[in-house]
């Protein structure tokens, strides 16, 4: 076993995706599920994330998500993936997050990520546009201060029951996300492991700018991407199938797909443009046998020094992404 891997914090993010023949409520289900699975299999978080009027992703509301996730399970930590913020009022997140660590204390975490609607009908029907998220530092600072009671913008308001109590912030870094995580002194999430010079440079940027804080008193990288195990190669690589094709069918029609089953994939006449985007989207990714993973995370913790890896895969197939994290959690020797 990896004595690198062993040290190394793992845990699941889950997009909630909508399947063919499988929508919106059963995705939602499906993910409640796998929560309860990478509990078993000793993963340390998991979490939900947010999405707005995307076809092939049912997470819409993932503070709603996190506390029946939490419900669900009993000691894995639960948290977002994240909020959007410039999506929503810094108050009104802060007193979400206050009624999860309410009724969950201690396990509760606060991811929050800087995007906003990616279209502009999404982005007026949310009364927002992409102006909002360019002061995402601000916003952050006055999430904060709701928590922890420094906040002097709304005199004599107090975000109940969230002042006082201690969540767990991370910055998502998108754009500019890990100079702001390192200025405000917050852990970080960064992704994806296909891009690795663009990663370690946002991490090399983060380590460097970092400013201790009461949140946090050094950094905390956390790196983020898809993992695909099974018994063989082939196999592991029709995991990465039905994500791959639906992002290519999103990059050439507008659209975010539903998951299709790897077979049905493997059978299309793609175009030219097509086929290049799902060749791109199957390259670069942590995929293989047990041993070849083994490998490759290796070289991705030693470069980017990562305290912990959050696994971001979805596939059509529920049963053989759970074996994938069954796989991961024997090499790397989680407990329950």
């Amino acid at each position: 076993m990896s004595s690198v891997i062993a040290s190394t914090r793992f845990s699941v993010l889950d997009r909630s995706r909508t399947r063919e023949g499988h929508y919106g409520p059963e995705a939602l289900r499906d993910t409640v599920r796998l929560a309860q699975e990478a509990e078993a299999l000793g993963y340390h978080r998991f979490w939900v994330s947010e999405h707005h009027s995307v076809p092939g992703v049912a997470g819409s509301a993932p503070t709603v998500l996190a506390a029946a996730v939490a419900a669900a399970t009993a000691t894995i930590r639960v948290g977002t993936g994240g909020v959007m913020l410039p999506n929503h009022q810094p108050l009104v997140v802060a007193e979400q997050f206050g009624v999860l660590e309410s009724l969950f204390p201690g396990r509760i975490d606060m991811g929050i990520g800087r995007s906003v609607g990616f279209t502009d009908g999404i982005r007026r029907a949310l009364g927002r546009d992409k102006s909002h998220a360019q002061d995402f530092a601000g916003q952050l600072t006055e999430l904060l201060g709701w928590l922890d009671g420094t906040q002097r913008a709304h005199p004599q308001v107090h975000a109940r029951p969230a002042e006082g109590l201690r969540i767990p912030p991370f910055v998502l870094a998108t754009g500019e996300g890990a100079g702001i995580a390192a200025a405000a002194g917050l852990p970080l999430v960064v992704g994806d492991l296909r891009g690795r010079e663009k990663l370690l440079r946002a991490v090399e940027r983060y380590r460097q700018e970092f400013r201790p804080s009461s949140w946090a008193a050094e950094p905390y990288v956390v790196v983020s991407g898809t993992i695909a195990l099974a018994g063989t190669t082939d196999e592991a690589r029709r995991l990465l199938i039905p994500e791959a094709w639906s992002m290519a069918y999103s990059r050439t029609h507008g659209v975010f797909p539903p998951l299709a089953p790897a077979e049905r994939v493997e059978a299309l006449t793609m175009t030219e443009k097509e086929r290049g985007f799902y060749e791109s989207g199957l390259r670069g990714h942590v995929q293989g046998t047990e041993d070849q993973v083994v490998t490759a995370l290796e070289t991705a913790i030693k470069e980017t020094r990562a305290d912990e890896v959050l696994v971001t895969t979805s596939t059509y197939d529920r049963a053989a992404l759970t074996d994938s994290l069954r796989r991961l959690a024997r090499i790397a020797e989680l407990t329950t």
